[in-house]
């Protein structure tokens, strides 16, 4: 539980810091990656940004070893509060009552996923076939990239009302889901006895080549969205997508049953579904920034 709250808080500043550091950079295109590796790379800001999110990542393999998928995915969801408040403070970003009450949607949902967890009965897998790995992993990697590819290319059309991250938060969102089946991949590789042969099976894995992609693709992705939108818009969309990702398809990958229960197995789906449905009424744009409007002109007489 301690290295859950630990990484959201890595995970929320690390955010935050990266989204700060672009504000200030030039436009960053997924088109010119090594550009926009030259550029971020250059901003100490970024970079403290970044260890952040690596420390996450650390904490992220310690949760894996003792919580069950979906429980670690509700703690994880929790960080979005303090990711609000964060990019309020010094972002100076402010979200509409629409967007507000999303995001604490979200959270009754994933709390309700939380609710359907009990100790006793659930169990913490320690492996997955690859080949059904794989199955979930490629189709949604492929889905994700595309999902990308088709908001740049509106993004471009100077007639369309700026998009405020949805489409961007989901393709990146699926992204880490994929990278965060395989957190828990090479988490349950990570053993004390055996070190050699453990680190073998690891590399016989999909699990580390599928961390290299998502990597890859998600830094560039992640840092052209982050740049064009708002954090606390983009970032809630995407945990709201990995999470519901991972404790899905992970929960059926790693074989860690659902609750048999009525109450539990009935908390669990309606948690899924309230999330998927305020996902997906969620606004695609932001609304026009207001203009100030002309003063009045004076009347003259005669």
């Amino acid at each position: 539980m301690a290295a859950a709250l630990l990484a959201n808080v890595l995970y929320s500043t690390g955010f935050v810091l990266e989204k700060r550091a672009l504000t200030a950079m030039p436009s960053v295109s997924v088109r010119k990656p090594v550009r926009l590796l030259r550029q971020v790379l250059g901003s100490p800001l970024w970079i403290g940004g970044s260890l952040a999110l690596a420390a996450g990542f650390g904490a992220q393999l310690m949760v894996y070893r003792t919580l069950p998928i979906a429980a670690a995915q509700g703690i994880f969801v929790s960080g979005l509060v303090l990711l609000l408040l964060l990019s309020s403070a010094l972002l100076g970003e402010r979200t509409s009552g629409r967007e507000r009450y999303a995001v604490g949607a979200i959270l009754l949902a994933l709390l309700m996923v939380v609710l359907s967890l009990s100790e006793t009965d659930d169990t913490v897998s320690r492996g997955a076939p690859a080949p059904l790995v794989l199955t979930v992993c490629l189709p949604s990697l492929a889905a994700g990239v595309w999902l990308y590819g088709s908001a740049e290319r509106r993004a471009r059309h100077r007639h369309r009302m700026p998009s405020a991250g949805v489409e961007y938060g989901v393709a990146v969102g699926l992204l880490y889901g994929v990278s965060s089946l395989a957190i828990k991949g090479v988490s349950s590789h990570l053993t004390t006895d055996g070190l050699g042969g453990a680190l073998v099976d690891l590399l016989l894995s999909p699990y580390p080549y599928l961390l290299l992609f998502t990597g890859a693709f998600g830094l560039v992705m992640s840092q052209a969205a982050l740049q064009r939108c708002r954090a606390s818009l983009i970032v809630p969309v995407c945990t709201t997508v990995t999470a519901l990702f991972t404790a899905v398809l992970g929960t059926l990958a790693f074989g860690e049953a659902l609750p048999h229960e009525p109450v539990r197995l009935a908390l669990r789906v309606a948690g899924t579904v309230l999330a998927v449905s305020v996902l997906l009424a969620m606004p695609k744009h932001d609304g026009p920034t207001p203009r100030s409007t002309p003063p009045p002109k004076e009347l003259t007489s005669g």
